[in-house]
Formats: C-alpha cells, structure tokens, sequence
C-alpha cells in the first residue's frame, strides 16, 4: 500500500531565524560571550535559545556554543539544538585552528556566512607533541575562509583583549556588533555588558578595539624585529673575564658572529665563563677547517648546534630555570595577579632512574647505570610523579639548591655522557668536511634531534642515532647531504618515527 502524506505549508518565519555558532576554546570564555549575546537579543525583543556541546580531545575543552534567535511573535519557534552544515548565519572562532574546523564542519557558507575569527593560535595537542615544528600553516585557513565566508573578519582578537586588561570574549563580541549582522545598535552590546556587572570597564575597551578592528580592519605596524641577548651579571672579575670572551666572538668570521654571540651567551648563562672559553675553542676547531669559498656555513652551523650541545637540559638546569624571579614575574603578569595577590605555582616532575643516577658522580653514576638491581631501586623511589607547591618556602628552597649546584655539575655523570656524545657527533660531522662539504654541514644540523630531558631525551637520541646511521648509506651519492636534510625532518615529523622509518625504506631501496 502507498501512503501519501499531506505536504505542509513552509513557515515563512524559518526564514527570520538568525542562527549563530561560537567555537571557542577552554578558558577563553566561550560561555560568557555566549551569555552577553543571549542578554542583548532578550533586551531587544528577540526570543533566543543557547546550547552548548562541549569537548575535551586536542583542543584542551574546545566547546561548541549554538545560539537561535528571532523577533518575538505571538507564537514561539521550536529552536534546534545544534548547527547544521550550511545552515549558520554567524561564525564566531576564537581561534585559527577554530576557524578551520568551522570550514571543515560545513558551518561556514559563501551564500550567507558571516565569518569573525582571531588570529592568534592555541596549539592543539598534536602540534605540541611533534617533535619538530608541528604549527600548522594559518596561511592556508586564512585562504580557505577568504573562499568561504560571505563576509570575513579577521584580527588577532586575543593581543587586542589582553592590551585593554580584558580577555578574548570582550573583543570578539565588539566584532560581532561591528560586523552588522546582528539588527541590533552598538549600545545595546554595550549595556549587556555592563549588566554583567564584572570587570565592565576593561570589557569595554576590548570591545571598543573588536569593533574598531571591525570596521576598520586592523593594520598591521612594520616592527623591525631586534633580538636582544640577556644581560648577564656577575663578580667583576668574571665580568672581565666574559668581555674577553665578547671580543674573541667578534673576530669570528662575520656570517659566524651573531649566531657565536647567542650561543656563547648560552653557554655562559648554562655555567660560567671557563666554560663560554671551552665553546669558543671548540668553535674555533670547526673554523680552522671551513672557509670563505662556502661562506662559513659550516661554522655558523656549528656556532649554534655546539652551544645547544653543551646547553643540555638536566635537573640542575631545569631547576634553576623554573625558580629564576624573570619566570615568577612572567607568570604573575600573565595570571594578571596584583602586588596583593598571592600565586600558588605547582611544578610536576616525573624524574626517571636515569635522571637520578645522571646526577651522581661520574663513576658513581656509570656503576649504577650498569647496575639493573640498584637502577630498579632508583625507579622505585622516584618512579612516582612529583607535585612540588613552589610558593611554599620548603619546596623553592629544594629547587633553588638544585638550580645552584653549577659547579658540581661538571662531576656528573650527565656531564661526562654529555662530552662524549657531543665529541663523538662533532668528530664525525667534521670528517665528512674534506669528502662531502654539505653532507657535513647536514650532520652537524642532526644534533636538532636531541632536545628536552626525561623521555624526550632519550626519544630524541634514538632518532638522531638512527639518522646518524644513515651516512654510511648516503656517502659517496651526490644527493647525499639533501637525503639527510630529508631523513631529519622526517624524524621530526612524529614522536613514533613511524615517518622516519618510510624514508629510511626509502634510502635502502636505491642503496
């Protein structure tokens, strides 16, 4: 039997519903702005609804806000719950990776899309774990809304917020009143704010910036971009001793000089001046072999790969790092904390039985290490994560003893296991230099590889081996140097080497 159903009439008023979507991100105040555009809809005689659907893989709580909205009428409209692909009037990302994933979902329509985004980025998980550059290229979203967007407002809505006290949701919701595609007046916005009755003023500004930025685009100031070196202090004698070291840097050869100055500064700050020396002279080795006719590209390598090495991160240098007052200070103002307020700050360390044995003596250390009883004995002692609370007296007192145990640290066993590895690298990088200049050059760069402590560490030493490896495949091929370029960036690409290792299959094919 064929049923046919009665077909009903469209209601026309399906039409005046304004459906807008805010996708932001955990802590940027998502629900807020969504709560202001609620108030000054219902100020203006507009019934509206809110859902929200909330997330908590990659994006640290990334959040989906869906607002519907229309003129008050005799009878009340059914509002849906959720957006649909092709279906929204207003996008409001808080971010560029939001404003993708807008694009990607089907929310973002040339026929009828309003598209507001900052530009600013809030890494995803994925881009963090990378051990290399893992930022995606806002470029490409930046193309892909220019295409899809009806109307397109970008700005770095966050720098805007945070230079008005304020945060992005004040910003954000000045754009969406400068845009016009909401029929409401600018004071409307305005007083929902003010109703809020919480940090109005602050609020304001940033909204006033959102809506400028709105109206009249932001542009862009033309900073020339001056790296400063830290200045480093200390007795006078050493700070004579450091000149010394400054002029010995700035005889260097000039495409040498400025990366020489940095990681000499690096080296300098990771110890002390005898030890900035010990940098120079390994520098100075690398030059004697290098020449004008490659335009020094293999000292200025070296200049800051040697200083990376020598810079290694153990406990000692972590835990000077984490108590200096320039980081304190750092997170205070980020924080936004007064001279009044005080700031709890826990610290999470997870040390491993290498971490602790590293710290042991040279010998000391290596007889531990090769001691799989006593290694056992030192995971289940410090095996279990750490919570030190640093705002409390005892807790900074440990670090800041650790932090100041520079001069005992060229005793450990770290430091010894250190040497040996950076002597080895540097010695085979340089014997490249007389049969294969740029594979050289190539291999020095491989020390990339090895960065962070604990597990990072070790994963990145496995990885910059295993490249290392491939030079006895590669000599002898012109393509050499440009294959180990391509076996390093594959190795950064993912924690698992899994790309790496279809490179590597790659090289054995035509080996």
């Amino acid at each position: 039997m064929n049923m046919v159903l009665p077909q009903k009439t469209p209601d026309a008023r399906v039409g005046q519903i304004i459906k807008l979507v805010v996708m932001a991100v955990g802590g940027q105040g998502g629900g807020v702005l969504t709560g202001w555009i609620e108030a000054v809809a219902r100020a203006q005689g507009f019934t509206c609804q809110a859902t929200s659907v909330a997330g908590v893989s990659q994006r640290t709580g990334a959040t989906v806000y869906y607002v519907e909205m229309m003129e008050a009428a005799d009878e009340s409209p059914v509002y849906a719950l959720a957006p649909s692909a092709g279906d929204v009037d207003i996008l409001i990302a808080s971010e560029m990776m939001e404003v993708g994933r807008s694009i990607i979902r089907g929310f973002v329509t040339p026929d009828r899309t309003v598209l507001i985004g900052s530009t600013h980025r809030a890494l995803a998980v994925s881009e963090k774990m990378a051990p290399g550059d893992g930022i995606a290229d806002a470029d490409e979203v930046v193309a892909a809304a220019e295409i899809a967007a009806q109307q397109l407002i970008l700005a770095d809505m966050d720098r805007l917020a945070v230079d008005q006290g304020s945060v992005i949701s004040s910003s954000l919701f000045g754009a969406l009143a400068g845009s016009g595609a909401l029929p409401f007046p600018r004071e409307a916005f305005e007083d929902a704010i003010r109703a809020s009755g919480k940090g109005v003023e602050a609020s304001l500004r940033a909204f006033n910036a959102g809506f400028d930025a709105a109206v009249n685009g932001v542009v862009e100031e033309d900073v020339e971009t001056v790296v400063a070196q830290p200045a480093l202090q200390g007795p006078a004698a050493e700070m004579q001793t450091w000149e010394t070291l400054i002029g010995r840097a700035k005889v260097l050869p000039a495409p040498v000089q400025q990366m020489a100055l940095a990681g000499l500064t690096k080296v300098v700050d990771f110890q002390d001046c005898a030890y900035g020396a010990t940098y120079l002279d390994r520098l100075d080795a690398v030059i004697a072999r290098d020449s004008a006719a490659q335009d020094w590209q293999l000292g200025a390598t070296a200049a800051k790969y040697i200083a990376n090495a020598m810079a290694y991160d153990d406990i000692i240098r972590v835990a000077d790092l984490k108590t200096r007052a320039p980081r304190l200070d750092r997170i205070r103002q980020e924080m936004g904390a007064k001279e009044t307020n005080l700031v709890e700050l826990t610290e999470f360390f997870h040390p491993r039985a290498e971490e602790v044995a590293s710290l042991m003596p040279a010998r000391m250390g290596a007889k531990w290490e090769a001691n799989p009883k006593r290694m056992a004995l030192l995971n289940r002692l410090f095996g279990k994560g750490r919570r030190l609370r640093t705002h409390t007296l005892r807790a900074f007192l440990m670090l800041h003893f650790l932090g100041g145990l520079k001069g005992y640290r060229m005793k450990t066993r770290r430091h010894e296991v250190e040497v040996a590895h950076l002597e080895s690298w540097l010695s085979e990088s340089l014997g490249m230099v007389e049969h294969d200049y740029a594979l050289a050059v190539e291999m020095l760069k491989n020390r990339r590889l090895v960065k962070g402590y604990s597990d990072t560490h070790a994963r990145g030493l496995t990885k910059f081996g295993t490249v290392m490896g491939a030079v006895s495949l590669l000599k002898g091929r012109e393509d050499a140097a440009a294959w180990m370029s391509r076996l390093r960036e594959a190795a950064l690409q993912d924690p698992e080497g899994k790309a790496l290792e279809g490179a590597l299959r790659t090289v054995r094919s035509f080996v």
